[in-house]
């Protein structure tokens, strides 16, 4: 008897997530054009939940921002952010051949000498966040996350362990993860979910802007400092302070799902989540190598930060089995290694602005449509009936809402 796959009945939740990577989130920009053109739809009107740390979170944030005149729509489709880039690119990320000798020499300070003058001149070695802040003012303005058209998770680490972690309850069965945040930083997920399923009654968004949850989620360490802001919480804790960096350094598609996602979802719900990649980075290093870096080489931008791509890697390595194991044929990942002696492959440095490497991130992006062609034409027509059930549904419970006003009001 031939082997046949059981239908699945359950609801798709199709999510979103888009990797970090700085200036290299032209590449999932670049793929969601296509999708885009292909549809003839925008992202916003085919997924349900837009979740990615970093530059992810840019995207995430204005894909859902609604438009001022038309706020059932999107204000942005996935062209307006490739402009973006490119536009805001070198304002963000200022050729500087001496940041990283600053950011080298101001650890030295620290570790040895002491010296306060220093550490005006060395400026930690970061970017300047005001120009960042500068491009998410003008791409957001002052909307919050609870105005987000779909559901949108920003994720950020939180230094300051004076804080409590996300999805705290004031009961007994959180005070011992409660006291253990209160020991050290922790992981935050801000969520506007708009699934209106049995779990949306826990869903009580915080009271936060889009721009701070996009900085916090954008300050990877070495290149901007942590981002301190506001978020207000809609149960016993009120106001809070929060110091936080970038989501890179807990987040990936895997922690999402098993961290945040999957809770979120009913019985009769199954997710297919997209991962857009803005290239794998993380290299192998012989033990001879390791042991030369040395304290300092580990962190060092001249060899590629070593231990903080360890750090963005590890756990995405560690689960990603399980995902593949448990999402199946629902996982579709758009991504190939960055890592290549070609001359035509990207910058691995996410702060390249320069327009050759903008060339090579658009050529980059259209190997892996060319690679996937078949896959990403399944995941389009994917999309397109996700979009389509929805409008069915959503037209229905108008129907249904209208046939009650005409039972009671006689029309």
């Amino acid at each position: 008897m031939p082997h046949t796959t059981k239908k699945d009945d359950r609801e798709n939740v199709v999510a979103l997530f888009n990797h970090g990577g700085g200036l290299r989130g032209l590449i999932p920009c670049h793929i969601m054009t296509y999708i885009e053109k292909r549809t003839g739809l925008r992202m916003s009107e085919m997924v349900d939940i837009f979740c990615g740390p970093s530059t992810g979170s840019i995207l995430n944030a204005a894909m859902t921002l609604r438009h001022p005149d038309h706020p059932h729509r999107a204000k942005y489709r996935a062209r307006h952010m490739v402009r973006f880039y490119e536009r805001e690119g070198r304002n963000i990320f200022p050729q500087d051949r001496f940041r990283e000798l600053r950011g080298l020499l101001h650890d030295v300070n620290n570790r040895l000498t002491k010296i306060s003058q220093l550490e005006s001149i060395f400026k930690h070695g970061h970017y300047n966040p005001q120009n960042l802040g500068r491009a998410l003012r003008a791409l957001y303005g002052h909307a919050k996350l609870s105005d987000s058209l779909k559901s949108l998770v920003v994720p950020f680490y939180s230094i300051d362990g004076s804080n409590t972690p996300d999805g705290w309850k004031a009961d007994a069965a959180t005070q011992a993860m409660h006291h253990y945040a209160q020991e050290g930083g922790h992981a935050v997920w801000l969520r506007n979910m708009k699934l209106h399923n049995g779990q949306h009654h826990i869903n009580k968004t915080p009271d936060v802007s889009l721009f701070d949850a996009v900085m916090a989620s954008c300050a990877a360490p070495t290149y901007f400092p942590c981002h301190h802001f506001d978020i207000g919480w809609p149960d016993d804790r009120g106001v809070k302070e929060y110091a936080g960096i970038d989501g890179n350094i807990f987040d990936n598609p895997a922690v999402t799902y098993y961290g945040s996602l999957r809770k979120q979802l009913d019985p009769h719900q199954k997710l297919s989540m997209i991962c857009l990649g803005t290239g794998y980075t993380n290299r192998t290093i012989s033990r001879e190598k390791w042991n030369k870096y040395g304290s300092l080489g580990v962190v060092d931008p001249v060899n590629d930060l070593p231990l903080i791509n360890i750090f963005f890697h590890a756990s995405e390595s560690a689960l990603s089995h399980s995902l593949i194991h448990e999402l199946g044929d629902d996982l579709h990942m758009f991504n190939r290694s960055i890592i290549a002696e070609d001359p035509e492959t990207p910058n691995v440095r996410f702060d390249d602005g320069s327009p050759e490497n903008f060339k090579k991130m658009r050529h980059f992006a259209a190997s892996i449509i060319e690679e996937k062609e078949d896959h990403l034409e399944s995941v389009c027509d994917m999309l397109v009936a996700n979009r389509d059930k929805k409008q069915i549904k959503q037209r229905e419970a108008e129907g249904d809402k209208k046939g009650i006003f005409s039972f009671f009001t006689g029309e």
